[in-house]
């Protein structure tokens, strides 16, 4: 269990999306311009143009008018209109083999950037970059006629497909909190996220790059970070080749389910924003079956992770869905920063969300505060407010079971990843003194749903380095846990040394039968 960022005590997303718009399309960059209105660019679809028969595009931008619950799209461009596909080859029919993706967009000044990307259709590839500009709130673009901006011509076999995936940096209402004369860009080599291909590298890292804000598709001005000086202060050379990663995560998931060929990498496609009230950084990616989301203080990092959520294998039920294309829009993020609104598509899960379609994020940065509850027998502090239930995750997208005070309702983690290691817990914003929790266990099937092994309690400690979970001392199982399916319905006290935390689970091996999961129906907490 590695450590993730003390930032936020608690951060949260819904386990599915909460408003979808009239929008068609995947991915949707967004930028927040000086007319008040967003921009958003699509992926494979109509955008807010359903009402004029406009036909799907590769890629279309759309003006999204409105806040959610209420908001109204047009779609001004399309295709050809908002630039090329550089990539010349031909699938064995004859027909283009590469078209266009959104990556990311920016609003400055009063201009508007759309970075786009040449993807091959089979998601294998991704050899080109480039960026075209509206000098009229989105209806004509205009873009460099002889070249993408990052291309597979650039240099020896080394530099090909070098970032071209481009984010840019979203400093809100046309780049208002911007805090230089710079405009800044985020970018992944070789793929958007894990590739479909052997023949280049999943993203493991994230890269940034600089450009003067009046220059942005002059491709020479481009300034690439290649470290910080022993100062702290961030280095930058007009060499794409020197530069160095101001994110790395070599993490690997879902390495074992029966559907994947091969794990997970958690560098992807999203979007990086800046969040005025907190004062920080957000960049959020995504797996195939997670939301893996970092903040920082600066552009150029310390990055830590401070979320992963986590949706399961396909097929998702009706009460979850994850999702791709993971972006804030910030327009729509409360005057505290703590509530942000987060897009996410998910193609194999209904049209509903294969179009702009929202969920809070709603985080809830990290205060001191005294553990000062008394010892107090009737009062479960996993109903305290600002408590969040966590889990490794959820079959039915129902976490909230766990402090519902019902004891018939119950939840499994049944994902298809054979994992070794399983929890159900609390983290809150505050801390509190505890020394029982009470698990109640739910339904149990023939294939699984116990813990197998080593039952036992965590609770979650803070320290400069950040979040890391501890086994608690002194630990007492009443009744003894059996490891086996008679566990099912029963009811076990795990009482241990009273300690001070801000969190607290029971963690185990899930039981090697058909699947490797537990289940759950109550997880009370106490200050006995």
């Amino acid at each position: 269990m590695d450590r993730v960022s003390g930032f936020f005590a608690t951060a949260h997303v819904p386990e599915r999306s909460t408003y979808h718009s009239p929008g068609d399309g995947d991915l949707w960059p967004t930028c927040w311009a000086a007319d008040d209105n967003v921009y958003g660019a699509n992926g494979d679809g109509a955008g807010f143009s359903g009402q004029d028969c406009r036909p799907r595009s590769d890629i279309a931008l759309s003006v999204i008018r409105g806040v959610p619950p209420d908001l109204t799209g047009e779609t001004l461009a399309a295709g050809d209109d908002l630039g090329s596909v550089w990539s010349t080859a031909t699938r064995p029919d004859g027909g283009p083999a590469y078209n266009r993706k959104p990556t990311g967009m920016l609003a400055v000044d009063g201009v508007l950037y759309l970075a786009m990307q040449d993807l091959s259709l089979d998601f294998s590839d991704v050899p080109n970059a480039s960026i075209s500009r509206s000098e009229d709130f989105g209806r004509t673009w205009k873009w460099g006629s002889n070249a993408p901006h990052f291309d597979d011509h650039m240099g020896p076999m080394f530099d090909d497909h070098i970032f071209t995936t481009m984010m840019f940096a979203d400093f809100g209402r046309d780049s208002e909190y911007a805090f230089d004369g710079y405009v800044y860009a985020f970018g992944l080599d070789y793929n958007w996220r894990q590739s479909y291909s052997r023949t280049y590298p999943d993203p493991q890292s994230l890269y940034l790059a600089r450009v003067p804000r009046t220059t942005v598709q002059n491709r020479s001005q481009w300034q690439f970070f290649i470290g910080t000086t022993r100062g702290g202060e961030p280095a930058w050379s007009d060499d794409i080749r020197q530069k160095a990663p101001v994110l790395e995560d070599t993490r690997r998931l879902y390495g074992s389910t029966p559907n994947n060929e091969r794990p997970q990498s958690v560098i992807s496609q999203g979007s990086i924003v800046y969040n005025p009230p907190l004062r920080r950084f957000l960049y959020t990616s995504w797996t195939e079956y997670t939301f893996e989301f970092y903040e920082a203080p600066a552009l150029w990092g310390p990055w830590r992770r401070f979320l992963s959520q986590d949706f399961g294998q396909y097929p998702w039920s009706p009460e979850k869905n994850g999702g791709y294309g993971t972006v804030i829009l910030p327009k729509f993020t409360s005057a505290d920063g703590k509530t942000m609104w987060l897009n996410a598509n998910a193609f194999s899960h209904g049209a509903e969300n294969y179009s702009l379609s929202l969920r809070p994020l709603v985080v809830e940065p990290f205060a001191p505060s005294a553990a000062d509850n008394h010892r107090d027998a009737a009062t479960n502090l996993a109903r305290k407010p600002g408590t969040v239930p966590i889990s490794k995750s959820v079959q039915h997208g129902r976490l909230s079971v766990l402090n519902d005070g019902q004891a018939d309702t119950f939840e499994t983690s049944e994902d298809q990843d054979l994992k070794t290691v399983d929890w159900w817990g609390y983290v809150w914003p505050r801390r509190y003194v505890v020394d029982t929790v009470v698990y109640t266990a739910g339904d149990i099937s023939d294939d699984g749903g116990w813990f197998g092994g080593g039952l036992r309690v965590q609770v979650r400690l803070r320290d400069e380095a950040g979040y890391r979970w501890v086994d608690v001392t002194g630990l007492r199982t009443d009744p003894p846990y059996p490891y086996d399916k008679t566990a099912a319905g029963a009811t076990y006290f795990l009482t241990f040394d009273a300690v001070a935390t801000d969190g607290v689970r029971i963690l185990g091996a899930p039981a090697l039968a058909g699947a490797t999961y537990t289940s759950i129906a109550e997880l009370e907490v106490y200050f006995r």
